[in-house]
């Protein structure tokens, strides 16, 4: 009778400590092939309104969690989010909660988006501090947390883990390129196979990020303002 009681509080806790995501709401569906999942802040007025998802519970396995939102998106056929804040009751926004947010789902045509900066973006991992090396200067990311290195063209970024058998990659933004995505991590990540919200250019413990994959966790991620 013991043992089936800890069972029971084991199952409980773990039901509570789960992650659902739910597609909380459809206004309309729309038929489209684009695998991306843009990230829109600016374009939401030249998008259309689809639906929205909630995500409750929270978890690191971000990758899987990405996965699942972009699975509900493309079933109604959206192409781009943005996350929906919550409102305290005197109207004031509510602080992110990486455990319970909302998104809004949208469809927008490619040539609606907004013309890229071509920067840098550079993620922590969901658990662990990282330092890292830009041109010889340090730099720390706590996890879940990004910063942004807004490069001068042409010049070359030389980036590093700073460990022995840590990663090392060199970067020269050309006019013209497009936001790159890169997380800095001393685990190993396993790249998504199918290609869609996963990881791929892996090299080492500094991986490089599919677009919406990285867009998406630039917005359950703290940015870190610091100088380059």
């Amino acid at each position: 009778m013991k043992n089936l009681i800890i069972l029971v509080f084991a199952f409980l806790a773990q039901s509570l400590a789960a992650q659902n995501v739910f597609l909380t709401k459809v206004e309309k569906t729309n038929d489209n092939a684009d695998p991306f999942l843009f990230k829109i802040k600016e374009e939401i007025n030249n998008a259309v309104y689809l639906g929205e998802i909630e995500v409750q519970g929270f978890s690191k396995d971000d990758a899987a969690v990405f996965s699942r939102i972009y699975k509900k998106a493309k079933e109604i056929g959206a192409n781009a989010f943005s996350l929906k804040p919550f409102e305290n009751v005197d109207g004031t926004l509510q602080q992110f909660n990486p455990s319970h947010y909302m998104l809004n789902l949208y469809f927008i045509s490619r040539d609606k988006l907004l013309n890229q900066t071509g920067n840098i973006y550079l993620l922590a991992s969901s658990d662990k501090e990282q330092k890292i090396s830009i041109n010889k200067k340090d730099f720390i990311l706590s996890p879940r947390s990004f910063f942004v290195l807004k490069p001068k063209q042409e010049e070359v970024y030389v980036i590093s883990t700073k460990k022995i058998f840590g990663s090392t990659i060199k970067l020269q933004p050309k006019s013209g390129d497009g936001n790159q995505y890169f997380q800095v991590s001393s685990a190993k990540i396993k790249p998504d196979e199918s290609g869609k919200g996963g990881l791929n250019l892996k090299s080492g413990d500094i991986i490089g990020l599919e677009k919406s994959y990285a867009e998406f966790l630039s917005t359950i991620y703290q940015e870190q303002k610091q100088s380059n």
